[in-house]
């Protein structure tokens, strides 16, 4: 009783057993009934050809009108019955009597005994359909204990009809599944971290050994010191971006509403705009949240369009009365499969030049932790040729909508 199985099986058990003990008390109040008149008329039709009317009602005797019971010749009325027939009357009633009484207690037997053998049958039965029952949780107990960080592509695959243990079975590979890409992401992101700390530390080594070797003058001095200057501002700023993905991870501590238009036309003036056109659409949206870290996403936002850009191009930045921020630019044509890869830490269009303001590849990947935070929606859609470009809807959740981060 310290499984389920156990528990399962004593419950079947009992419920079946309950079942049988409840048929077998059924049929032998049925049979017991109307087996005193049955075997009365059997033996009378067999026996004399007079009968003579019973003295009186015998208990647990039921007689029928219109059964084989009736005599089959009544005496003349009047007469009264001769010692002959008052014997052969006994004789009968004392025949019935015992042919009923054996007839209850052997089917009294035989029911206790099948009842007896229904009761072990039950009992097995049980156990066995609470195994096969609880099977694909056993298979999912097994599962989960040869779980670990090495081999998270295992799945169940339950092979069952649909029903409730299936869909816990497909869960669970789903969980499972989930539960790998983040680990996948993890182990990504842990290994193109140290690249990018390890590379600013790399320029710095050889800047200082290799530059300041020997005697160097003045102006080679001034340059490696303007090198060694602008690589530790890119560290901090990698630094600053990463620290910035922890927090927005971490979810909110202190929300409130934030007029987003407003945030956005702000964050648009403050942003170099380097000759491109700029279109504006603010309706007035006031969304419920953490506004520095809004402030951080629409920075992104903005600082994206403005990078990735093309000489002559287009910004357009626009808020809707339905809670959405849409920021859309012009630039290199981007292919649709390779938009999703862009929302990941580290992850760039084109490979790393190590130039001056070039991001650590966290832009993207901020702007959708800050979304999750907010229990926002974000979509991101590669722009047509010859424009190219990307396009970034971020749809945040109503008043009357659950925020789930």
């Amino acid at each position: 009783m310290r499984t389920e199985r156990g528990r399962l099986t004593a419950l079947y058990g009992s419920l079946l057993l309950l079942a049988g003990g409840g048929l077998v008390a059924l049929v032998y109040v049925l049979v017991g009934q109307g087996l005193y008149a049955s075997v009365s008329g059997a033996v009378r039709t067999v026996g004399p050809a007079y009968a003579v009317p019973s003295p009186g009602p015998v208990p647990g005797r039921t007689l029928a009108p219109g059964c084989a019971c009736e005599p089959a010749k009544a005496l003349p009325s009047g007469r009264p019955p001769t010692a002959e027939q008052l014997k052969t009357y006994a004789y009968t009633q004392n025949l019935s009597d015992a042919v009923t009484d054996a007839t209850r207690h052997r089917l009294l037997m035989y029911s206790l005994l099948a009842l007896a053998v229904f009761a072990v049958l039950s009992i097995w039965l049980a156990w066995w359909m609470a195994g096969r029952v609880l099977r694909p949780v056993g298979v999912i107990t097994e599962t989960a204990r040869r779980l670990s960080g090495e081999n998270l592509d295992e799945r169940i695959s339950l092979e069952a009809p649909p029903g409730e243990l299936k869909q816990l079975a497909d869960t669970f590979d789903a969980m499972l599944g989930r539960m790998e890409q983040l680990v996948s992401a993890q182990r990504r992101f842990a290994a193109n971290a140290a690249h990018e700390l390890r590379t600013p530390l790399a320029v710095q080594r050889a800047a200082a050994e290799i530059g300041l070797a020997g005697d160097p003058s003045p102006e080679k001095v001034a340059r490696i010191r303007a090198k060694l200057i602008g690589v530790a501002e890119s560290s901090e700023h990698l630094i600053e971006s990463l620290l910035l993905l922890a927090v927005s991870e971490q979810g909110l501590e202190s929300t409130g509403p934030v007029d987003l238009a407003a945030l956005a036309a702000a964050g648009l003036a403050a942003c170099p705009q380097q000759g491109l056109t700029v279109e504006r659409t603010f309706a007035p949206l006031t969304v419920t949240g953490d506004r520095t870290l809004l402030g951080h996403l629409l920075g992104n936002l903005l600082a994206n369009a403005v990078r990735h850009n093309r000489a002559g191009g287009r910004i357009s930045v626009a808020t809707s009365a339905d809670g959405e921020l849409t920021v859309s630019n012009t630039g290199p044509v981007i292919a649709p499969k390779d938009v999703p890869g862009l929302l990941e830490p580290f992850r760039r269009r084109a490979e790393r030049q190590h130039t001056a303001g070039e991001g650590a590849g966290l832009g993207l990947s901020i702007v959708a932790s800050i979304a999750r935070a907010h229990g926002a929606e974000l979509t991101a859609e590669a722009n047509p040729g010859p424009e190219g470009g990307l396009t970034v809807r971020v749809r945040f959740p109503g008043p009357d909508e659950a925020r789930t981060p």
